[in-house]
């Protein structure tokens, strides 16, 4: 990865296009053992260069301190060793995924006496724009090659050196396993100016995936030619149902919040019903004082917690990012689906119930990409969900929803079978 002068931006993103398009064609007919030794030797890589990765992740972390990143951002920045091991296991969950490319579905003798049915392929060249988080560098290598597909990585300014010793890990896995280094190209430039071109590389990419604030996301939704998937927040709710468990909703809502701050899987938004709220409210305030939540309330919660700061309309839709927590009492189920049918943003929201018939509606009703019943928000990860990792979080209905796996990057084609068949 070397700086690119901006006025070469264009020429050079288009010559990554090129290169990444005839990669995928490469990728699309690669067997399944070339890219598993890839995504282990990846891995293997990034365990070795562990050292390097986190001296130049202080480099990155320093530099971001000093432009004034929010805490929530250089959360998102930051490796440790931890997180590290978690990246290398997660390319070894791909590798021992199921290869998606070529299997083939639903296939049926028409009464014509042809076979129709459908094939699972590549969707082609991946082009991801994201800020801070260079664990995505990783996840996005990973499953792009799995399923097949070539990547344009755009990473965030704040993550350049970290993401430039990952880019040679990624290299080096495929060329390893006799894959073009071109599979997965990482833009080498901090200029702004690379984005737009990517936007506009229509002849070579074939889906953008944006992951950031929102400002990107809506730059990308914007301008990009490309179709986009994407979401704009993760403002997350936890209803507590009158028929909850208290201990066991004490437990998953502080989860919710508390176990990681700067995700967009992280509870914004608690709705607490009415017959419950005198107790819950009383077991939650000092688990959250505990760790140091601000608690936000609206009226009717306010009078359980008369210490607490009283709600505002902006936050109920407010994604915090933060130690900041909004407080509803409802008075049932219908009204809290009626809030997050208003207030939410599509991504994840969760009940604490042990009545069957609510959880089931609740699935049924919560209009979102994940939906759960008694389980913390922050479950909703492509790690957790059995997808090895997650390119990005679509609260879209087309093409993908949910986080975004090996399902997700790769598209159904119609086959057909016959022997000299012809119309009559």
């Amino acid at each position: 990865m070397s700086e690119t002068v901006s006025g070469d931006i264009q020429q050079t993103m288009e010559s990554m296009g090129e290169r990444a398009r005839a990669a995928s064609r490469i990728l699309a007919r690669a067997d399944t053992g070339a890219k598993d030794r890839a995504l282990r030797t990846m891995a293997e890589r990034i365990e070795q260069r562990g050292e390097a990765l986190l001296a130049e992740n202080r480099r990155d972390l320093e530099a971001g301190e000093r432009a004034g990143l929010d805490q929530a951002l250089l959360d998102r920045l930051a490796f440790t060793p931890e997180r590290l091991a978690a990246m290398a296991e997660g390319l070894r969950q791909i590798a021992a995924l199921p290869d998606p490319v070529g299997a083939i579905s639903d296939l049926n003798y028409r009464p014509s006496g042809i076979q129709v049915g459908r094939m699972r392929v590549p969707l082609g060249v991946v082009g991801i724009i994201y800020e801070s988080r260079p664990n995505v560098t990783v996840d996005a290598a990973g499953l792009c090659l799995k399923s097949g597909n070539a990547a344009i990585l755009r990473g965030g300014s704040e993550a350049f050196h970290s993401n430039r010793v990952l880019a040679e890990c990624i290299r080096e896995g495929l060329e390893g396993a006799g894959l073009p280094a071109d599979a997965v190209q990482v833009v080498g430039t901090t200029d702004r100016a690379a984005v737009g071109a990517l936007l506009r590389m229509q002849t070579y990419v074939d889906v953008i995936v944006p992951r950031g604030g929102k400002g990107l996301i809506a730059r990308v939704s914007e301008e990009s030619r490309i179709p986009v998937i994407k979401h704009l927040d993760g403002v997350c709710h936890v209803y507590i149902d009158d028929r909850a468990q208290l201990d066991k909703a004490v437990a998953v809502t502080v989860n919710a919040k508390t176990q990681r701050y700067g995700t967009c899987n992280t509870l914004e938004t608690l709705l607490v019903a009415e017959g419950i709220a005198p107790r819950a409210l009383k077991a939650l305030a000092p688990a959250f004082a505990e760790k140091g939540v601000e608690l936000r309330g609206c009226a009717r919660t306010r009078a359980f917690l008369p210490e607490i700061a009283e709600a505002t309309e902006a936050d109920w839709g407010a994604e915090y990012l933060a130690p900041i927590l909004a407080i509803r009492v409802v008075p049932d189920l219908d009204a809290a689906i009626e809030h997050i049918h208003t207030y939410g943003s599509g991504h994840t929201d969760a009940i604490l119930t042990e009545d069957y018939g609510r959880a089931r509606r609740f699935l049924r009703e919560v209009d979102s990409s994940s939906v759960m019943v008694n389980a913390s928000t922050r479950f909703a990860d492509g790690f957790e969900y059995g997808l090895g990792a997650e390119i990005g979080i679509s609260t879209d209905k087309l093409h993908a929803r949910g986080p975004v796996g090996l399902e997700g990057l790769t598209t159904l084609k119609f086959i057909v079978l016959g022997d000299g068949h012809v119309r009559g």
